[in-house]
């Protein structure tokens, strides 16, 4: 969900020299230590007591995992102003050091790579971080609804999860077998989390803990607690079950509302395959910030509005015959919580891809010429100051261009295919493929290369690796044509499109000049529609 303002970045000698400084926090933040490689978890189980009055967690984590390599350190994460009390392991404490928001836990002898699973448990507390502008700056959401009850919600992509709990805070591990999020909140309130309700337990001491379970792989900036005074609405799609949790006053609003879900539901599956998480149920929980794409649990703060807070994002009146928040936040469940990239500068395989979805959302319902002007209407907001791809290792995220850049990216794909039917059915294939895994940039270039039977990694490369777009050299002399891509990556090669009255036609262009006869004095146009491109005539 979250749009950054960009670090600027430099990959593997391909991006500007613009210099950016970063620090061991970073590299401890982002990187993949030996600390943090040696082991894989199994899954998170959470057990904590919120206290709406002093903005307060206390609890633990219990973290199973596999070692893959033998080890006698592992490396684990919580924010610097949180307090570890303790670490056990098989009944005892362990020894552990903190540098910055890493904890480094040492065990008494080391621990051989033997396919049994292991469980360390994280007895922490403290007073969390509050985000200041939810969900564009991490933390908790502390706030109040309209009867004066605690309203509590907490959003960290970015940030990272160990801002609120102990965690292997990387998207390069995800919990293979699910996490349960147990949390006691004040009587009359109600905890909602990912995944399935489990029951809920009055403590008897003014808490009642609200029990959940994700059986799914799930991303650690995924797991998430919504507390509130909230009434359920459930519901069911094709064997799927849709739960809604929303503040009382919004019931019956939120029950006409949400019918949208439905057809997005429909479009998606047909689209992108079937919904990753079915196990686990699909939500939209009413928050008070915007929105976020917690697996299983999406966070909806919308206010019952078509378009984004009221408005049109492309500016052409498309964008509000839908919910914004309902239809990215729910694509991103296909794309950034089934597929996750390992590294967060590779972000663009989170938000390109779901920010395309609501396109594919408009051309399912209201055909494929909406959907070109919708994704169009997207162009002005393509900044081209800084490429796409951030520092890998250093918890970078790159630009904000990975959202419409990124979308834009792979409409310039569809059209460079140029066959709708195997358009479509390479981009289900893509999800199903790498549903519930973690990948990189480099395997999303292979796939496509591999299924379009073409070497479109130049493309990717100038997109995503560089801040300019493709630019179009074009000069009209007497009947003839000449042309040619200006661009940072060499022996770039893309179609272009040449209209000229009721004809066009489809050529290939390079970094090489080429030419192409007209019949006529009929003026020459280059079509930048169905590509992202600029444009220069000599």
């Amino acid at each position: 969900m979250k749009r950054f303002f960009p670090f600027f970045i430099l990959l593997c000698g391909l991006q500007n020299s613009l210099a950016q400084e970063f620090t061991r926090k970073d590299s401890l933040r982002g990187g993949f230590s030996f600390e943090r490689i040696c082991y894989n978890v199994q899954r998170y189980d959470l057990n904590i007591t919120i206290n709406p009055e002093e903005k307060s967690i206390r609890g633990y984590n219990d973290i199973t995992f596999k070692t893959v390599k033998n080890t006698q350190k592992i490396q684990v994460d919580l924010f610097e102003n949180m307090k570890i009390d303790s670490i056990i392991f098989d009944g005892r404490p362990l020894e552990y050091k903190r540098e910055f928001d890493a904890v480094f836990i040492t065990f008494p002898k080391p621990l051989a790579v033997d396919g049994t699973d292991k469980t360390i448990r994280c007895y922490y507390s403290g007073n969390p971080q509050i985000a200041k502008y939810p969900p564009w700056d991490g933390g908790f959401v502390f706030k109040t609804d309209s009867k004066g009850k605690p309203w509590i919600g907490v959003a960290v992509q970015g940030t990272g999860a160990s801002l609120w709990y102990p965690v292997k805070d990387s998207q390069s591990d995800e919990p293979d077998f699910g996490a349960t999020i147990k949390v006691a909140v004040p009587d009359g309130l109600m905890n909602v989390s990912n995944g399935r309700f489990m029951g809920s337990e009055n403590l008897k001491n003014g808490y009642t803990r609200w029990d959940w379970e994700v059986k799914s792989p799930i991303n650690t900036y995924d797991i998430t607690v919504n507390i509130a005074d909230y009434v359920h609405i459930h519901d069911n799609h094709n064997g799927l079950d849709l739960d809604y949790y929303v503040l009382p006053e919004n019931e019956e609003k939120a029950k006409k509302h949400f019918e949208e879900v439905k057809p997005m539901l429909d479009c998606f599956e047909a689209k992108f395959g079937k919904y990753p998480f079915a196990e686990d149920g699909y939500k939209l929980v009413e928050t008070s910030y915007l929105g976020m794409e917690h697996q299983s649990a999406v966070a909806y703060g919308n206010k019952y509005r078509k378009g984004y807070q009221g408005s049109d994002i492309s500016g052409t009146g498309i964008g509000l015959l839908f919910d914004y928040i309902t239809i990215h936040e729910s694509g991103h469940e296909w794309f950034g919580n089934s597929i996750t990239s390992k590294d967060i500068a590779d972000l663009w395989i989170h938000e390109g891809f779901t920010t395309y979805s609501e396109s594919v959302f408009v051309e399912c319902l209201y055909g494929y010429e909406k959907a070109m002007e919708y994704i169009n209407g997207q162009k002005k907001r393509v900044s081209n100051r800084s490429p796409i791809i951030g520092y890998y290792g250093v918890n970078d995220k790159g630009s904000t261009d990975m959202y419409y850049k990124g979308a834009l990216l792979l409409n310039t794909l569809r059209h460079i295919v140029n066959d709708d039917q195997k358009w479509w059915k390479l981009l289900l294939k893509y999800s199903e493929t790498y549903r519930h895994k973690i990948i990189d940039t480099q395997t999303v270039i292979t796939f496509f290369n591999t299924e379009t039977g073409r070497d479109l990694t130049p493309v990717f490369e100038q997109y995503l690796r560089y801040k300019n777009i493709p630019e179009l050299e074009v000069a009209v002399k007497n009947k003839e044509v000449k042309f040619r891509w200006i661009t940072d990556v060499p022996d770039f090669k893309m179609p272009i499109i040449i209209k000229q009255g009721s004809k066009e036609a489809r050529l290939e262009a390079t970094n090489k000049w080429k030419s192409h006869s007209i019949k006529n004095n009929d003026p020459v146009k280059f079509d930048d529609y169905q590509f992202l491109i600029k444009i220069t005539y000599n």
